[in-house]
């Protein structure tokens, strides 16, 4: 049985969640286990950061914090057993730095058709697959 579970949650297509998240979700609560969500925003390029204001990250890491949030409450498991985190950097790289540093045994990421860019470039899904440290379930769309 899974206890401390990762939940990868991208803000920026609301539509890939509910999957991902039902399945975290029945975990925890069949397992009496926790539930971290986490939300990574990409770094900006240092090309753009002329052109946006000068507190950009601040605004976007609060969105992001105040939706998670929003997420939490809705859940059905007691206080105490659901947290969140908000990184910046590499989707795959702080995703797997934060599930082990928080002993997570699961993280669960959604992932997509593949797309021409994802053969090119690879997906976050499968990086985080071949690196973890844990099990990973990943959810398809």
């Amino acid at each position: 049985m899974f206890h401390r579970i990762v939940l990868a949650v991208d803000l920026a297509d609301p539509a890939a969640a509910p999957k991902g998240l039902a399945q975290a979700l029945e975990l925890a609560s069949q397992s009496g286990g926790e539930l971290r969500l986490v939300n990574v925003q990409p770094l900006l390029p240092a090309t753009f950061m002329e052109y946006v204001p000068a507190n950009f990250d601040e605004e976007q890491e609060q969105r992001a914090q105040q939706a998670l949030a929003a997420i939490a409450a809705k859940l059905p498991l007691p206080d105490g057993r659901v947290t969140s985190a908000v990184l910046s950097g590499g989707v795959y790289h702080e995703l797997l730095r934060d599930a082990e540093a928080w002993g997570a045994d699961l993280i669960v990421v959604g992932s997509h058709r593949p797309v021409m860019s994802d053969y090119l470039l690879g997906s976050n899904a499968k990086t985080i697959v071949r690196h973890a440290q844990c099990s990973v379930l990943v959810v398809r769309d």
